[in-house]
């Protein structure tokens, strides 16, 4: 299998470049890259190129398979890799959704400005540490025994709210109002319930993270205020998900559709995209278990969201709301029609960009299109986006997920400072909350993409159009 160099890709675009059916024999579509070309040059040095080209042999896909500007080298996909694949005759693959399924962001947005509490932010930021447990392993305040861990896997949202950690107001701004409905609690592993079963309202730690920001700039004035959204405003991002329960998840779906691939005659070139037909015994468990998995993710935001709201209110002695801007996922596989065809689009490391009056938005955005969040690195930028008309023609409805990594967590442990990287957060005014010395290291700032750069490609391919800057003010992290 050949190298891919600069000279096999075709630019067919000021930020889109394609790799042509002709490249390999066993290609079924286009592979598409959305990208400038410094983001460009920097991929022939990893795997992310040949893990797109190698989505586009997968039985059903569509044209094109794509990548967004945060590509870099995933398992099986890509991170930033989306392909939309027939629902009647193609496959549904654990490697296109990734491990952590339904790892997601929401935005809240409070009422009070950044200079209104100023000063009780690092009493903030301490609180919320101490009320939202992060880091490996932490357990949550909730235990769940079989039965109510059935509920969370069934019901998603409606569980959370039942159980007082919500309202129908939360529901209505979150991705499919917080539930699946194909989740089927019976087909996700019983090794994977017992990973999840203390982790509900817990952040967990890689590039998890709660960001308390300000709105710095508003590019789109009437859809900012569509969204809440108001200069110097705080919000809080929370960028979390599955858990255990989800890596485990898609751990024992992968090692049975490798071992049942070869009895429906599939052959890949790369074992991490072991997938099934979506309509096999093996793939409908994959996509219950996926459902599932991806309701329990909507209610650990959800109870994560109610800790925040919590230690807003016992800080700031405030009843002002936190209310939710919106919740995206950027790690499932969902049934959608595409150019009048049922599809299941995996996006993996990619988000939902659903342009203006697609049915399944709110009502509040029928007119703006769908909130699309894109955070920075620890301690830069994140963008609010909205989705469009032109992401619903060339990407099926997606946009990308963040920055993107640019350096390998094992690459910035030796390359980065931990005491210069304190000082320029500390320098930029920004409180931190951190578990370990390490995991500070592997997210730096130096570790991934230029968010700007990502943000100003998706805005010039026209995916999705700019809403809002947000600069941090806190971080916290397990």
């Amino acid at each position: 299998m050949r190298a891919i160099s600069p000279a096999d890709l075709k630019q067919t675009g000021p930020c889109t470049w394609d790799i042509p059916r002709s490249f390999r024999n066993d290609m079924r579509a286009t592979a598409r890259l959305f990208a400038d070309q410094p983001m460009l040059d920097h991929l022939f040095g990893e795997r992310a190129l040949e893990q797109l080209v190698n989505m586009t042999t997968l039985p059903g896909v569509q044209e094109p398979a794509l990548a967004m500007p945060d590509i870099h080298q995933g398992y099986g996909f890509p991170i930033g890799g989306v392909a939309a694949i027939r629902a009647d005759e193609g496959v549904i693959s654990p490697g296109g959704v990734g491990y952590d399924i339904n790892c997601g962001v929401r935005l809240l947005a409070s009422e009070v400005s950044h200079g209104e509490i100023r000063d009780r932010l690092p009493a903030l930021a301490t609180q919320i540490q101490r009320d939202v447990p992060t880091g490996v392993g932490r357990a949550g305040r909730i235990t769940l025994d079989e039965h109510a861990m059935d509920l969370v896997l069934n019901t998603g949202l409606r569980w959370a709210i039942g159980a007082g950690h919500g309202d129908e107001a939360d529901a209505e701004v979150v991705e499919e109002r917080g539930c699946l409905a194909a989740a089927n609690a019976n087909t996700v592993p019983d090794r994977a319930k017992k990973r999840g079963a203390d982790q509900l309202g817990t952040l967990g730690a890689g590039n998890h993270f709660l960001e308390l920001q300000r709105v710095e700039r508003i590019y789109d004035q009437e859809c900012g205020r569509a969204f809440g959204l108001f200069e110097g405003q705080v919000t809080v991002l929370i960028h979390t998900g599955s858990r255990g329960l989800g890596h485990q998840t898609c751990t024992e779906y992968v090692r049975r559709m490798d071992v049942t691939m070869a009895n429906y005659g599939i052959t890949l070139p790369d074992r991490e995209l072991s997938c099934a037909p979506f309509h096999s015994p093996e793939g409908q468990d994959y996509f219950h278990a996926m459902a599932a998995a991806a309701n329990f993710a909507w209610c650990n935001r959800q109870v994560i969201t109610h800790e925040v709201r919590d230690a807003w209110k016992r800080v700031l002695g405030s009843n002002q709301p936190l209310a939710i801007v919106y919740d995206v996922s950027h790690n499932i596989a969902k049934l959608e029609e595409h150019r009048g065809v049922p599809c299941i689009v995996h996006r993996k490391g990619a988000t939902r960009a659903f342009g203006p009056g697609h049915p399944e938005l709110p009502e509040r955005y029928r007119t703006t299109g769908q909130p699309v969040f894109i955070p920075g690195s620890m301690g830069t930028a994140s963008y609010v986006l909205a989705g469009t008309e032109t992401a619903m023609r060339e990407s099926f409805g997606s946009a990308c997920h963040g920055a993107g990594r640019e350096l390998s967590r094992h690459k910035a442990k030796k390359t980065i400072s931990y005491d210069q990287l304190r000082a320029s957060l500390r320098l930029a005014g920004i409180e931190v909350r951190a578990g370990s010395a390490r995991g500070l290291i592997e997210e730096a700032p130096e570790a991934y993409k230029a968010v700007d750069e990502v943000v100003d490609v998706t805005a010039q391919i026209g995916i999705a159009r700019k809403v809002a800057r947000l600069r941090p003010i806190a971080i916290i992290k397990g």
